[in-house]
């Protein structure tokens, strides 16, 4: 991993690990909007990353003197900031409900999925097979939301693909397996979201590496 540089570059600098489910998320985002920004690879270990915010958190993102480092507050800024391919509704109503979506992912499933990514060398057994046990049978339950549109509850694609996107990629690496059959929607939903050039253009070469047998059109 690199070390984080604290020479300000002009435009948009992101702060992002080289393979992390959060940091994925706003990538994809970047993609999606076509917006161009300066990709730093770093970890949360990193000494100098605590120079810059107060958590030691990833991604983090630099704009002129703007310093973010929640995706959710990073995605909405960005949305509002560059207008090209809207991700976030505009009606009130929607856009509100987008957002609880993104706090009730976040409650549900990201912790989940950080205890099994991030703490793989201090969660016991029992805690790591309760945790798979919970948002496997979440997503079964959850299967018929995937069933009547091509995106998540939506015609069009939404921030809510840009952040359930990456997590998906990641099912196999957190050991959940979900019933081919009853799941099929799920899977065509990622087989589409995965297919997109933006999730491609995305990734990092070392998720490219680690997640290939999911994503076959990678070169």
């Amino acid at each position: 991993m690199s070390s984080v540089e604290t020479t300000p570059v002009q435009g948009i600098t992101l702060y992002s690990h080289a393979d992390d489910f959060r940091s994925h998320w706003i990538r994809f985002l970047l993609a999606e909007k076509q917006i161009k920004y300066h990709l730093i690879i770093t970890d949360h270990e990193d000494e100098d990353l605590a120079d810059l915010n107060p958590y030691n958190q990833l991604p983090m993102l630099i704009e002129q003197n703007l310093k973010l480092f929640s995706p959710n507050i990073i995605s909405e800024y960005l949305d509002d900031r560059y207008r090209q391919n809207k991700l976030y509704a505009d009606a009130p109503m929607a856009r509100a409900e987008q957002r609880q979506y993104i706090w009730r992912f976040e409650q549900d499933w990201f912790k989940l999925a950080d205890q099994m990514l991030r703490h793989t060398d201090t969660l016991n057994p029992q805690e790591k097979q309760k945790a798979q046990k919970e948002l496997r049978d979440t997503l079964i339950s959850l299967t018929p939301l995937f069933q009547h549109f091509p995106f998540f509850m939506s015609e069009t694609f939404s921030i809510l693909d840009c952040m359930l996107a990456p997590i998906f990629l990641r099912l196999k690496s957190m050991g959940i397996e979900l019933p081919s059959q009853h799941c099929r929607p799920i899977f065509l939903y990622c087989h589409r979201v995965f297919s997109r050039p933006s999730f491609i253009k995305s990734m990092t070469a070392q998720e490219k590496n680690s997640y290939n047998d999911l994503i076959p059109m990678i070169k």
